[in-house]
Formats: structure tokens, sequence, C-alpha cells
């Protein structure tokens, strides 16, 4: 016969549950203040990457841990173990109210922690951070049950959500708790207080609950697909049929849509939980909702972008429905969005060409653009960043904004503009060759303003050593070109330096003044011509790598720029 709860066992299970949940959550602080802000400020301190970045990550979190730690848990502990002589815990939440300045400050944070996080563990760009955190993660989930195989941004998701679950635990509480009893007054007012500062968060709770999904499609996508970002909204997923175009064969397909694309993926084996791989992204803008009819195959619609156009069908009629009606909605949304930004930019665009330098252009906010405004490239925090055109307040490329005008405004001071202000302001027409892409630069074009530039022996694997010549661009100072001789127009490779390792050390085999460049399974060896050199190039190398930019070395001699110049002229020799 099972005993029905009294209302006294009821409050005491709540009050469990409160400490329970508090434990759990007090080990997740601890996991991202001791072992991840401690250990990665630690190497920050030791130059591998900046200081700054891991502060604004991890915000106030040690404050927050140091609370909860040192004096929430313990009095929470305390009261379980005299709970029959004092069966309350609305005095002890009271406690929290003070301290709740601290969750406010880390929520107001999240969004610039996220985006720091993203940009300085972005796969592509292969950092130093990323690096690190993934060997503190493997090393954490080896020793740590609490970590669970969880990502470090689901962790940091645990105190936006924890504030929320203190106000639905008293809210248990006090509909269970008896109008007279002692710890109302005290349980009602902690609530008060509690619940206005997780209506405060309630933003960011559900930006949280987007960007852990955005991190499970991150994961079910093999962590390929650069999808986890603030602007990024999660809408629907789902299996889907995909007709071939000339059988009309239909074939397992799984959609995931966004607020501004569409992913088309194909099911792929995995024993750990679904995988997929992105077969095409079709962004939101100009794409097209129709449905049509199929006597072979019910419940089909067509969507067209402007990457692929797919004929698909749904499950049933009413999960046919929900796909047309998901994205008539994303559609719509993104329309509008879309013309309240050109709005924006229209209220740039009216200030008339004779008033173009003479007053201060109101700026374009970095946030508001994912490419360049004239180029239409999208920009990255690594070659090609943001730049504000001091004309008409447009965010550039550094390509487009590579000219300078004077401006009336500032006392006719020369003043980096974009190119179509540029040709306005002066009169003069920027030429504009047909693009090159990232090889296709010629080797002199960079070799004349260039930070480091010469001949080095370069090998790679068990390929035979060759000569070739050696640039780092001013303009590009992350990235090292090879090229076969010093008027060559295409580059053989580059290597873009960021996140390598420089490895100098002396080994049997080695050919003198060599050094190696490695990451993961890529090695790169080199050898200069003298000692001096060698060190020479691993001066600006050193500091490459880290993600900061070079300066141009000097030597006991002569300049850096002299002696490659020289070599410079007599390889051209050479080559006529």
């Amino acid at each position: 016969i099972q005993h029905k709860e009294t209302n006294e066992q009821k409050l005491f299970k709540i009050a469990s549950e409160l400490l329970q949940t508090e434990k759990a959550y007090v080990a997740r602080l601890n996991l991202l203040d001791q072992e991840f802000c401690s250990k990665l400020m630690d190497e920050a301190n030791k130059g591998t990457f900046p200081v700054d970045v891991v502060k604004n990550i991890f915000s106030n979190i040690s404050s927050i841990n140091a609370f909860h730690s040192q004096f929430l848990l313990p009095d929470l502990e305390k009261r379980m173990g005299e709970w029959s002589s004092k069966p309350r815990i609305g005095d002890i939440l009271q406690k929290l109210t003070p301290f709740l300045k601290m969750y406010a400050e880390y929520v107001k944070n999240f969004d610039k922690a996220m985006e720091l996080l993203k940009q300085w563990t972005d796969l592509p760009n292969n950092t130093p951070l990323f690096y690190f955190i993934r060997r503190l993660q493997c090393f954490i989930i080896l020793i740590q049950e609490v970590c669970g195989s969880l990502t470090l941004q689901h962790h940091m998701l645990e105190p936006v959500q924890r504030v929320p679950r203190y106000e639905m635990l008293l809210k248990d509480y006090l509909k269970k708790l008896p109008q007279d009893d002692p710890d109302r007054q005290d349980a009602e007012k902690s609530l008060q207080i509690i619940a206005t500062a997780a209506t405060h968060s309630n933003s960011a709770i559900r930006k949280s609950e987007n960007l852990k999904k955005l991190l499970e499609i991150y994961e079910m996508l093999g962590e390929e697909e650069d999808i986890v970002h603030p602007s990024n909204e999660f809408i629907k997923e789902g299996h889907i049929l995909k007709l071939a175009a000339r059988n009309t064969s239909a074939m397992e397909r799984y959609l995931f849509l966004f607020n501004n694309m569409l992913l088309y993926c194909v099911p792929k084996f995995s024993l750990g939980g679904p995988k997929y791989t992105v077969r095409t992204r079709i962004g939101i803008d100009g794409i097209r909702v129709l449905e049509t009819t199929n006597e072979d195959y019910p419940h089909t619609f067509q969507v067209s972008g402007k990457e692929r156009t797919l004929e698909l069908q749904a499950s049933s009629e009413q999960d046919k429905a929900d796909w047309i009606t998901a994205f008539q909605k994303t559609i719509e949304i993104f329309q509008q969005k879309n013309e309240s930004f050109k709005n924006a930019l229209k209220d740039v665009e009216e200030v008339s060409v004779t008033e173009l330098g003479k007053r201060a252009p109101r700026w374009i906010r970095d946030n508001e653009v994912t490419m360049c405004m004239k180029c239409k490239e999208p920009f990255n925090a690594l070659t090609r960043r943001r730049h504000h055109c001091r004309a008409c307040g447009y965010v550039v490329c550094w390509k487009c904004s590579d000219n300078k005008a004077p401006l009336e405004y500032d006392s006719n001071k020369m003043n980096k503009v974009c190119r179509d202000c540029f040709s306005i302001l002066t009169g003069e027409q920027v030429t504009e060759g047909k693009k090159k892409g990232i090889l296709e630069i010629e080797a002199a074009q960079f070799s004349g303003s260039s930070i480091m530039c010469g001949f080095l022996q370069y090998c790679e694997k068990n390929k035979p050593w060759q000569k070739v010549w050696c640039v780092i661009p001013e303009k590009e100072c992350l990235v090292l070109y090879l090229y076969g001789a010093p008027q060559d127009v295409k580059a053989q490779c580059t290597i873009p330096l960021l996140g390598y390792t420089v490895d100098d050390s002396a080994r049997t085999a080695d050919t003198p003044a060599s050094f190696r460049l490695s990451q993961s399974k890529s090695v790169h060896n080199f050898a200069a011509e003298t000692e001096e050199l060698k060190q020479r190039w691993l001066k600006v190398i050193r500091v490459a790598v880290t993600g900061e930019m070079p300066e141009c070395p000097q030597t006991n001699d002569s300049n850096t720029n002299m002696m490659d110049n020289n070599n410079t002229q007599e390889a051209a020799a050479d080559s006529s």
C-alpha cells in the first residue's frame, strides 16, 4: 500500500532537491573556475594567447564560484542536517539575493564571451587557444565524471540557467508551505527578488537554449560546420525524402533550418548517436518554397535557393504543411530584418555627395554586417578584418579601404576611405583588376612590402629539399608564402602561421640552421644559409604563430629590407 506523502515530506523533498542540484552546480562552477579558467590563465601568462581573452570569456566566474562553494552550499548542507529542528530554506536563500548582481554581470557578458570563444577556437584558424582547450577538455573528461563529455560552451551555460532554477524551486516550495509557517515571509521575499533577476535573464536563457541546440547540431555535423554563432537561430529539423531529378527515386535526407540558412544533409552511419554530412548550405536570402504535386510521390514541395533547388517529400500532409509554414515564417522575418537593415543603410546613403567628407558619417556597427559592404567578401578574424570608411561609415575589408583622401571635417587630414568615396573625393578612378586567388598574388608584389623575405631550403614530409623564395607580407603578416622564385606570379603554397608550433632544437639528421613548423600531422621543414638568418626568421615567425603582428627584424650590420632587396635583385638577375 502506497502512503500519500505528507506536506512536511513534500517540503523536505523540495529542500533536498535544492541541495542536490546545488552540489552539482558547484561542481560545474569549480570545473569552469579551477580547471578551465585558472589553467587557461596560467597558459596565457606564458604568452601563448592574450590574458584579456581569458578574462573576457570567463567574466566573474571566480566570484560566483567562491560565493556558492564557500557560503551557500555549506549553509544548505548544515540546514539539511538539522531539518528536524529547523525545517526552512527561505532565510538561507535570502542570503543569495544581494549576490544576484554577480549573475547580472555574467549574463550581460555571455554573448560577448560566446563570440570571443568561437573566434579564438574557430577550427579553420587553428589557434593556440583552440588546441589548449581541446587538450584540457580531453584530460578533464578522462579524470572527471562531472565533465560529462560536454564542451566548454555547454558548461558556461550553467550560471545563466541557475537563477530561474531557484525561482522554480521556491515557487514549488511556497505552494506546499502553510500560510502561517514562520518561513513564509522569508521565502516570499526571496522569491520576489529572485523572480526579478530571473526575468532579466529570460532573454539570455532563450539565447542559451538556442546556443545549446546549435552546439548539439555542431556535434552531429562532426564539428566541421561553422554554425555556433549568436546570430544563428535554430528553427526546425527533421527527416525528409529528396526526389532525384532524373528518375524520381526518393533518397533519405535530413534538414536543419535556421533563421538565415538551410542545411541539406545526408545521414551517415555512427554508433554514437545521429551524425550527418552537409551536402548543401542554402541561404534564406532569395529562397522560395512552392507546393508541388507528384502522382507517384505524395506530400511533395520544392525549395529553390540561389545555391540549389530541391524537390522534397514529407512523411505526411501535416509534416509538409509544417515545413512550408516554417519556411514561410523564416523567409518573412528574414525579409523584414533585411528591409530594416536596408533602411539603416539608406540613412547613411542620404548624406549627399556634396557633403561627403564635410561631416562625420554614422558608422555602421561591426555586428550589423558579416561581409564587406563593397566587395561582398565575408569577414573573418584572420585575413579579412573589418575597417570603417571614414567618409561614408561603411564597414569594408582592408582591400576596399586601401585608399586615403583628405576629409574636411577632420581638418583635411588624410583618412582611410573606401574605393567609391575615394573616387568621389579625389576625382580619381581606382583601377580594379581581375580578382586573384590567394596563390595568384605575384611574389614581387609582396617582396617590396614585406616584413621578411628571402631564400630558404624547404622540405615537406619525405619529399626532397628545394630552394624556395619565402615571403611574410606586411598586409598578411600571419601567412607565409612560398614561391619557386622571386618573380613568380603564383605561390607554390601558403602556410597560415597562426597556431603552428615552432621547433628549432638540433637533431642528428638535421641540416644545419634548420627549424620546423608543425600543426597536427602537418610538418614543414626549413633551413637557412646561416644561423643568424635562421634566428631572424624565427623572431618573426614566433610572434606570428601567436596571432600577434610581427615587426621587421633588424640585423647587426644592415637592416632586413636591404638584405632582402639584395636577395631579390640577385635572384632576378639569375632568372633573367
